[in-house]
């Protein structure tokens, strides 16, 4: 199997700056170098990124409609955290900026995971998981 060293989730946006502006402020940051008028890379990890690109810019790289993440769900976006303060930081801060909760907390003891939607109905799931306080099976 080939080994894959980075991944680029893509996804269209209605508003590039409103999206920029709302991510900031859950606390990614992007690349410059990757930015312009259609489209911007996030940062979410090491070599973990988002391209968020322009609805009109985003229809060159398919052939197919664009879903439209308010009515439809094209994918969760979800990510493991190093805690469960840092699951509840970052969604306290994805709220705060104008994203919404599309689903209750799922607590489990060994693992926690909370939940937003974004500006543009994009779904983004953040979890923390103790495996050595997993079940034994």
């Amino acid at each position: 199997m080939a080994v894959i060293k980075q991944i680029f989730v893509n996804l269209p946006v209605k508003d590039l700056k409103r999206s920029i502006d709302f991510f900031t402020k859950v606390g990614f940051t992007f690349n410059p170098q990757f930015t312009d008028d259609n489209a911007t890379s996030m940062i979410i990890g090491e070599n973990i990124f988002a391209m968020l690109l322009v609805e009109d810019y985003f229809r060159t790289f398919t052939n197919k409609q664009i879903a439209d993440a308010k009515n439809t769900t094209e994918v969760i976006n979800a990510f493991s955290m190093n805690s469960r303060q840092e699951v509840d930081d970052i969604i306290t801060k994805a709220i705060e900026a104008g994203g919404k909760q599309y689903k209750d907390n799922q607590d489990y003891g060994w693992m926690y995971g909370r939940n937003f939607e974004d500006l543009d109905g994009h779904q983004w799931e953040f979890f923390y998981m103790d495996e050595s306080a997993m079940p034994k099976q």
